[in-house]
């Protein structure tokens, strides 16, 4: 399916009700810990010209998910006012991403990682010109994936590997040289679902 970049249907999908997802969605036999969960937030921050998302791989030596493909963001501080100041701070600290450039549509429902975090999506616009600038040691790379593929759900399937001493099933959808998993890839999924005709 051949999804082009429609600013309006972006905006219809954020504004579509549906439910928080979980890392732990496909694999119900794992019970989640019970402990108070951190905040965070990260920015899908799509081009207005033409949807391309902007995304980062993570540096290897981080202690959450180090070298993984993620959407720019990080936990809610007290300096934060909610997660899309979040968003907002640690995409400008971590690419260079000026927020007066941004354009908040709206969140995305919470998703809940296995490394304790309810993750709030800020869906939003980056008005005119930005080349990424990745902060040393935080951010390897940044790069832009095609709207296309982000909008597509048939981009995205289910895999699984060892983990903790048992199999852990996740969402993944790889593009070129960029392996595309996890959180972010189940975070992008809701949104294509969202996207769909």
């Amino acid at each position: 399916m051949r999804l082009g970049w429609s600013e309006a249907r972006l905006r219809e999908a954020v504004a579509a009700a549906s439910g928080p997802t979980s890392d732990y969605d496909l694999n119900p036999d794992v019970a989640p810990p019970d402990a108070p969960l951190r905040a965070a937030g990260v920015l899908a921050a799509f081009h207005a010209d033409d949807g391309r998302l902007v995304l980062t791989k993570r540096g290897s030596a981080l202690r959450h998910h180090p070298g993984q493909i993620a959407l720019p963001g990080g936990k809610v501080e007290p300096v934060d006012a909610d997660a899309t100041a979040a968003a907002l701070r640690e995409a400008h600290e971590e690419i260079a991403l000026d927020p007066a450039q941004v354009r908040i549509l709206g969140p995305l429902p919470p998703h809940r990682t296995v490394t304790g975090f309810s993750v709030t999506p800020v869906v939003a616009l980056i008005d005119g010109p930005f080349v990424p600038v990745p902060e040393a040691g935080e951010v390897e790379e940044a790069f832009t994936l095609p709207f296309a593929h982000v909008a597509d759900f048939s981009r995205y399937h289910v895999e699984r590997r060892r983990w903790r001493g048992g199999w852990r099933s996740y969402h993944a959808a790889p593009f070129g040289p960029y392996y595309l998993w996890g959180a972010t890839a189940r975070i992008l999924l809701g949104l294509a679902r969202r996207l769909a005709p």
